[in-house]
């Protein structure tokens, strides 16, 4: 067989799209589409965009699926950017032929557990409604993924890592998706301080998560210094490479705290250390520090008053906090935030005291000798 013939109902929505909806078994969905799982090949390149298989969730769905009076009401969507051709043959009614011969060629968008599980029960005769999408590009193909499953209990990890694969996004996820970039470039890089130590979707062993590390990005990117490197020649190159200095003076500077650790038994590594460090990050910066060894000269001031891994912070008047009862919640990050703040900015007044200006940090970003 080299094709497969349904009459599909056409739904009249986006001039860009086909949006065509019939009924389908699972031999014949998974005989034209495939469930196109996350990874990443050799060189680390994103591969698919489905999240892994959860075999409970299918188990669950299978055993509702044996007994006789189960129903599936909800389509699976499945997106083609070629091998579908349609006619129609009376207003809103068509008749589609999707081309098998090569195998499967629609990807499952939406609805891979449901499949999984109908798939495992004998019942051939079982039909699921599918709505088929026929998108212009493999580009269009995962803008439509991130969308469709924006507002739906899928990873909010997996959903990130697949933000900078894909363009035209609302702006409220556009500036994700360059934190998102920023994040990946510092993991995956041979020369950055965090290469593999941020947890992803396809790199679930980091030790700090990477919507934690993208919250500080963008803020970072708002209203700090990468807001002022994002927008220049090579500028993610630029971001890139302040933030790997950055945090290996951190690591340098709190090795004890750093090495070895993971969020719970370092709050360093948690949201409320990695967001206000990033604060930090941005004094130091605006005040000329560029290399790891002048951002770890300007963190030299909070040795021995922080309580990362032990002891307890005093953040004056009486407030004295058990390292482990800082959290991730704003109140806490504001605090931390303040606190690491003041005594960085006393440290770097006291440094500036009676020395000559450091240059303007948009002077150095410019130096012929920065590479």
């Amino acid at each position: 067989m080299s094709s497969l013939t349904f009459f599909a109902t056409r739904a009249r929505q986006s001039v860009e799209h086909e949006v065509l909806t019939f009924a389908a078994t699972a031999e014949q969905v998974l005989s034209f589409a495939q469930i196109d799982r996350i990874g990443r090949d050799a060189q680390g390149e994103l591969q698919g965009f489905q999240r892994p298989q959860i075999a409970h969730h299918i188990r669950e769905i299978r055993d509702y699926l044996e007994k006789p009076d189960a129903v599936l009401p909800n389509a699976i969507v499945i997106a083609f950017t070629e091998g579908v051709v349609f006619k129609e043959t009376q207003p809103g009614i068509c008749k589609v032929t999707i081309d098998i011969t090569d195998g499967p060629r629609g990807l499952v968008v939406d609805g891979q557990q449901r499949l999984s599980a109908l798939s495992q029960v004998n019942r051939p005769d079982f039909q699921l409604f599918v709505s088929l999408l026929i998108c212009r590009d493999d580009m269009e193909l995962r803008r439509q993924f991130v969308l469709i499953n924006n507002t739906r209990p899928l990873p909010k990890s997996l959903i990130y890592e697949l933000l900078p694969t894909v363009d035209g996004l609302p702006d409220r996820m556009e500036s994700r998706s360059t934190a998102a970039t920023l994040t990946e470039r510092l993991n995956r890089s041979e020369s950055s301080s965090l290469k593999g130590q941020i947890s992803q979707h396809t790199n679930p062993d980091g030790a700090i998560k990477d919507t934690v590390f993208q919250r500080a990005m963008m803020t970072s990117l708002s209203d700090g210094v990468l807001r002022e490197l994002i927008d220049l020649p090579g500028g993610e190159a630029k971001c890139v490479k302040l933030v790997s200095e950055f945090f290996k003076a951190v690591q340098n500077t709190f090795p004890e705290e750093w090495w070895g650790q993971t969020a719970s038994s370092s709050r360093l590594l948690g949201g409320a250390g990695i967001q206000s460090m990033a604060y930090v990050m941005d004094d130091l910066a605006h005040g000329g520090a560029r290399t790891w060894r002048e951002f770890a000269e300007g963190l030299e001031c909070l040795k021995g008053k922080t309580a990362w891994t032990a002891g307890s912070w005093d953040f004056g008047g009486g407030d004295v906090r058990h390292w482990h009862a800082i959290n991730v919640v704003n109140r806490d990050v504001v605090m931390i935030t303040n606190y690491l703040q003041t005594l960085v900015r006393r440290d770097q007044r006291a440094r500036r005291s009676g020395d000559p200006a450091p240059a303007p940090l948009m002077e150095r970003l410019l130096s012929p000798n920065d590479s």
